[in-house]
């Protein structure tokens, strides 16, 4: 049974990891604030203190951290994992960060003897916790497939974008999608309410209807009730679309709807909102029309 080192056990993080252990794989976890560790350790992890130790002598490392700066960290700080990687080792990296890094660690992580994959996914807590997570991957089809028992403990679906930097490419290209859809069903909830529509009607008709999509049947109900406990940040949300935004500058791509929904992201963090679900956008609209959205509904 492989080795391995998990780092970063946040929101998505912590129940990767438990359903690696319930796998019956042998783990061994470090993040940054240590207490997170002993649910895990509860479970038949090992911990580390460090990432360098996490990582040392492991099969397979997998990285799960929050952004750039997180990642260069775990990799080239004074603990970092680059200088412990046993020949042949795999890292799979989880993260949302920018294709460059990707790229950058990648090119470290060969020079040393070991491969490197970009698999950052979609699915947010709910499917972190079932297992059902969506990964798409850059890198090597070979060393996807010599993980593939990973990949299937931890969700239900890979996707192969390409070469290493196509994942996190594809990861940013979709959030960015996601940041938009956030904003449309937030603005649509707000005309419908002022003008005295059942926020409830109003979602199934959006549901119902060619407006439809999957952020208004994740978060519809969590607006409705005023429910903003974080399955995927705000805070979050807006360091991905400010990546996405550099993106597009860097392709050239004209990107006027994810510069749209990246302000309204800012503004609901200016505002407060960072640490709540990204649904939270919302609230700059009821800020505006002055009511909650939740605050209409049929007669039950």
């Amino acid at each position: 049974m492989k080795q391995i080192g998990f780092i970063g056990l946040g929101t998505m993080g912590a129940p990767m990891a438990s359903n690696l252990l319930r796998g019956g794989f042998k783990v061994t976890v470090y993040n940054r604030t240590a207490s997170r560790c002993i649910p895990l350790a509860e479970e038949g992890a090992q911990t580390a203190p460090t990432p360098r130790a996490a990582a040392e002598g492991k099969d397979v490392i997998i990285t799960m951290v929050s952004n750039d700066d997180s990642i260069r960290e775990v990799f080239y700080g004074k603990d970092g994992i680059l200088d412990v990687l046993k020949p042949g080792a795999v890292i799979i990296d989880s993260s949302t960060i920018s294709p460059d890094l990707v790229r950058e660690i990648t090119a470290a992580v060969e020079e040393r003897g070991g491969k490197f994959l970009d698999a950052p996914v979609t699915g947010s807590k709910p499917a972190a916790i079932e297992g059902t997570l969506v990964f798409m991957v850059g890198g090597s089809a070979e060393v996807i497939e010599a993980n593939r028992d990973i990949f299937d403990t931890l969700g239900k679906l890979l996707l192969h974008m390409g070469d290493n930097g196509s994942g996190a490419v594809a990861k940013l290209a979709h959030n960015a999608m996601v940041g938009i859809h956030n904003v449309a069903l937030a603005e649509g909830f707000a005309i419908a309410v002022k003008s005295g529509v059942p926020a409830d009607k109003f979602l199934e008709l959006v549901q119902a209807g060619s407006a439809g999509s999957r952020q208004a049947e994740l978060k519809g109900r969590k607006i409705i009730e005023n429910d903003f406990s974080n399955q995927f940040s705000l805070a979050l949300m807006l360091k991905d679309l400010k990546l996405a935004s550099s993106l597009s500058d860097s392709t050239g791509v004209p990107s006027p709807m994810l510069g749209l929904a990246k302000s309204m992201f800012q503004a609901g963090y200016t505002q407060g909102h960072g640490d709540e679900d990204l649904s939270a956008v919302v609230k700059c609209y009821e800020e505006w029309i002055g009511q909650k959205i939740g605050g209409q509904q049929t007669s039950k």
